[in-house]
């Protein structure tokens, strides 16, 4: 409930009554305000058609394309699935897998059925690998059915000012009463990645879950670049046929912090390096991968070594 009526005011819902004059203005003094931040361009052409970076700190937005047109939104559904669990479930609650889970499409971690695992594990499930079933096994143990469960992701939505959102399954399949924007998945993703529940698995790159029988079930980061050399430490991602490819990231970059997201893109972490790329600094870099950046630097040093050394033989001649 506290959650609830926090989100109400930091997105404006529920009006703030007006001070009188009677009454005592309280003082920022001693309150850290953010500083404003700066807008960027980037040149390089972006495969994604709808693309939205937020300067975390203060929630501000520096870069912004089709960020109010609705598109199908893949997993990054989750978001929702995942603030409702949380908002209404102790993570210690046994949940069992029903049979009904191994008939959901897309991409699944293959829970066994009849095995007991505890929510906190779905939920792992749910945020680290993407899993559709343990998106269905949790929207079931919270509602009975999937179809009630989506009337509270939608009230849910509403309730947080998600003017441009509706949901028709927990997971991201696709659907045409499925939708989303850029703008909206962002404000939901900065409420939720301030739940340490959902954030700290969002930065796991993998995890190993079992069952109350001692099933194993190994999870891996679905987001590529959490597995490289990258200032994105946390994501999620995206994938159907109607969405093309979504992409989900936190970024870090010396003491700043962004949330980057990329919805219907035919290239994602192409398109997203492109925009690492102006973050870090060099907008002027096209495309070039980390692997190619350190051979080309080994290269320059091999040919100042090869330099150095024909300097010093030549200067013994002298």
């Amino acid at each position: 409930m506290v959650r609830s009526v926090l989100a109400a005011l930091l997105l404006g819902i529920v009006p703030v009554p007006l001070f009188t004059f009677q009454e005592t203005i309280p003082s920022l003094e001693g309150f850290a305000i953010a500083p404003p931040a700066e807008m960027i361009t980037i040149d390089q052409r972006l495969s994604a058609s709808g693309v939205i970076i937020l300067d975390m700190l203060g929630g501000q937005q520096i870069y912004g394309k089709q960020v109010e047109v609705q598109r199908p939104m893949a997993s990054l559904t989750k978001l929702m699935t995942a603030l409702i669990i949380v908002e209404n479930h102790d993570l210690d609650e046994i949940v069992k897998v029903t049979k009904e889970a191994q008939q959901v499409g897309g991409n699944n971690v293959y829970l066994p059925v009849g095995e007991q695992f505890t929510v906190g594990d779905l939920l792992s499930a749910l945020l680290i690998s993407s899993a559709n079933d343990a998106a269905y096994v949790l929207a079931v143990h919270h509602s009975e059915t999937t179809e009630a469960f989506v009337g509270e992701m939608n009230q849910r939505a509403k309730s947080l000012g998600l003017k441009n959102t509706q949901y028709a399954n927990p997971s991201g399949l696709d659907s045409v009463n499925q939708w989303s924007t850029p703008q909206d998945i962002a404000w939901l993703a900065k409420f939720v990645f301030s739940i340490s529940e959902i954030k700290d698995r969002s930065e796991k790159r993998g995890m190993t879950i079992y069952s109350s029988g001692g099933q194993k079930i190994t999870l891996v980061h679905t987001h590529a670049l959490m597995h490289a050399e990258t200032s994105v430490y946390a994501g999620k991602t995206g994938t159907t046929d109607g969405a093309k490819q979504c992409l989900l990231s936190l970024v870090r970059i010396d003491e700043k912090e962004y949330l980057v997201i990329l919805m219907y893109s035919s290239d994602r972490y192409k398109d997203m390096r492109k925009v690492l790329d102006v973050l870090e600094g060099e907008p002027d870099l096209s495309y070039v991968s980390p692997e190619r950046i350190q051979r080309n630097k080994k290269s320059k040093m091999n040919k100042k070594s090869i330099s150095f050394a024909s300097f010093f033989s030549f200067s013994s001649l002298i």
